[in-house]
């Protein structure tokens, strides 16, 4: 995951980065940290990305288009 994701994904599912935070345990000082691009360690991206999967993110690998995230696609019920 990627600073520009992780903004692309909490503006996709609308939490911000409290809610992250609440999510899955890491600091707002350490998502902060990610965001400015600073190094975490892989385990810290993990959880990050894992709360945001749970959520229905999906993360698009760079594949000749840039890196990018989409919301996974509901199954079954009505739709919004």
């Amino acid at each position: 995951m990627l600073p520009v994701q992780l903004d692309m994904a909490l503006a996709a599912i609308g939490w911000g980065t409290r809610d992250l935070s609440r999510s899955c345990g890491v600091s707002l000082d350490t998502i902060a940290r990610f965001k400015r691009g600073e190094r975490l360690r892989d385990t810290t991206i993990a959880t990050m990305r894992a709360a945001l999967e749970t959520a229905g993110v999906e993360f698009i690998a760079e594949n000749g288009g840039g890196p990018g995230v989409r919301l996974r696609a509901r199954t079954g019920g009505p739709p919004n």
